[in-house]
């Protein structure tokens, strides 16, 4: 029963498969999880990537692009980052991601957290924002650096409506102000203040806002 059972389902996943490229059925979309409290008008476009959705925050209006990567990480290394010779110590987290409303993101939003992220209502992000509030350790180079324990943790925040560039990266501990800027390929290494420009590798206030040019 068990072998027909499995040649059964293999048969219907390759049929709706060979119907949806011949543009006969619809893809199919897997579900949303369900988040911590009941946000209202939610889309996260597939394909993506959602972990322990229970310690995810989403206030109302949320619009995210595909290729999202959202990740609170309750213990490393992960069964994938663990080498089967080495005694690494499991480390346990007890992170939180939340995002405000309002929020748009275009497509691959990665965020991982060991702690907090706090994304604030009205925040605009492009397209490859990177946001990490932790780092893999790096105390020896005689050890591949994905198997040593996170360290540098620190929360990140991201103020109310600010607006976050195409392939920016936001290192732990930042706040970006509210109402700032941060220009495309920025890596966000220290807070920046409200309403201003920042820009480059590490991210430097180049304009404040409102002043002329």
């Amino acid at each position: 029963m068990i072998f027909v059972d499995k040649l059964t389902r293999r048969f219907f996943a390759r049929l709706a498969e060979a119907l949806q490229k011949s543009g006969k059925l619809a893809p199919i979309t897997p579900p949303l999880p369900e988040f911590a409290g009941a946000p209202r008008r939610l889309i996260i476009e597939a394909p993506r990537k959602i972990f322990n959705p229970d310690r995810i925050h989403f206030g109302d209006n949320v619009a995210i692009g595909p290729n999202s990567f959202l990740n609170p990480m309750t213990e490393y290394p992960t069964a994938w980052m663990k080498h089967p010779d080495l005694d690494q110590p499991m480390q346990t987290f007890d992170p939180v991601i939340r995002f405000g409303s309002n929020i748009t993101a275009t497509g691959g939003l990665q965020v991982t957290s060991y702690l907090r992220v706090e994304i604030e209502d009205d925040v605009m992000m492009a397209t490859n924002v990177h946001i990490n509030d932790g780092s893999h350790g790096y105390e020896t180079a005689e050890i591949p650096f994905k198997y040593q324990p996170i360290s540098g943790i620190s929360p990140i925040t991201i103020k109310r409506g600010a607006w976050i560039g195409q392939n920016v990266v936001i290192l732990p501990g930042v706040t970006v102000g509210e109402m700032s800027i941060i220009g495309a390929n920025s890596v966000v290494t220290k807070s920046i203040p409200p309403r201003c420009v920042a820009a480059g590798c590490p991210a430097k206030v180049i304009r404040t806002l409102g002043e002329s040019r």
